[in-house]
């Protein structure tokens, strides 16, 4: 048998946005619009230790859709190399015909666009527009505006969109319009809305090269830390376990259950919707089927999902509760 030919040229974007802006969603909402006969793969980075988004992407089954998780940090932590082995093997198992990139919203993209324009990766890829998603509402907080991976994410973007439009005051679209005019690459501005048919990542928004990628950025010195644990130990006999992570000012915990512990719907959104935190996501079996929970910008979203492979749940915030492990646990299924 004929070995494949190598790859080049794949068609490449980053999507990149601050915690909680809605990238997955987003992404989701974009895969819609995929060609039913096009390869497209996906390849996902949390700032947690267990790994959500992946989950939420496979569980929408959809045809040549090839998905790969690097949870635990962010992509560019040990120079690339966790990205670098997660994107070969990404690379060589779909064969894309697009790549799409989403690293997680504490993650530094400027180190992942000099990895793809690195010498190794370019025949193989073409690195088009950087997407960076903004929710305009926050563009009045200081610890937005002052952090420097928010900053890097909008100086980056060839096309910024302005997320979740449909809940914006008329300031909050101009502010986010001064903010762009501000910008040296003068990225294309456009507005999302959260519901309905609003969906700002339409296919045609991704063709055309990555102005920063085309200035040949250079790789910047990784002065940021991370306290990671690893994503990939097998859970125990207890029938679940949990990791932390730290970075950014920020902290993480996560869970993982095993495929066998079953939550009661009803307690777990409760559970959820009580939580105070900045952000969570998680994936659950539940006893009447599979969802996948979503909280960001103080609102919670519950949707439905095909499978998952075992549930999981990631809470981001500046201080972690001990007491969440408990609660949690309190929500399985007496069954």
């Amino acid at each position: 048998m004929p070995a494949a030919a190598p790859l080049q040229a794949v068609p490449c974007n980053i999507i990149t946005g601050f915690l909680g802006v809605g990238k997955t969603s987003a992404i989701l909402q974009l895969l819609k619009h995929k060609p039913a006969e096009e390869r497209w793969a996906v390849l996902v980075n949390e700032f947690g230790q267990v790994g959500i988004d992946g989950s939420i992407l496979q569980g929408r089954e959809q045809a040549q859709l090839f998905v790969k998780e690097v949870p635990g940090g962010c992509m560019c932590c040990t120079a690339g190399l966790p990205m670098q082995i997660a994107l070969n093997q990404l690379l060589q198992k779909a064969r894309p015909q697009r790549l799409l990139i989403e690293p997680t919203g504490l993650g530094h993209p400027e180190e992942i666009l000099a990895t793809l324009s690195s010498e190794f990766y370019r025949e193989v890829i073409d690195l088009q527009r950087v997407v960076t998603l903004v929710d305009a509402r926050q563009l009045v907080e200081p610890r937005y505006l002052e952090h420097p991976v928010y900053c890097q994410q909008l100086a980056i973007a060839d096309v910024i969109v302005g997320n979740k439009s449909d809940l914006y005051q008329p300031s909050d679209r101009q502010r986010l319009s001064q903010v762009v005019d501000r910008l040296t690459n003068k990225p294309e501005l456009v507005f999302g809305q959260m519901h309905g048919r609003g969906a700002a990542l339409a296919p045609e928004l991704l063709a055309g090269p990555s102005q920063s990628a085309l200035s040949q950025p250079q790789r910047h010195q990784h002065g940021h830390s991370h306290s990671h644990e690893n994503p990939t130990e097998a859970i125990p006999s207890s029938g679940h376990l949990s990791a932390s992570g730290s970075g950014e000012g920020y902290h993480s915990q996560g869970w993982r259950f095993s495929p066998t512990k079953v939550f009661d719907r009803a307690a777990l959104y409760n559970f959820l919707a009580g939580l105070s935190a900045q952000r969570f996501k998680g994936v659950f079996i539940t006893e009447e089927g599979v969802f996948g929970y979503n909280y960001a910008g103080g609102a919670l979203s519950e949707i439905e999902l095909d499978d998952c492979m075992e549930s999981r749940l990631e809470i981001i915030d500046t201080s972690i509760d001990p007491g969440w492990e408990q609660q949690l646990l309190n929500c399985l299924s007496q069954a």
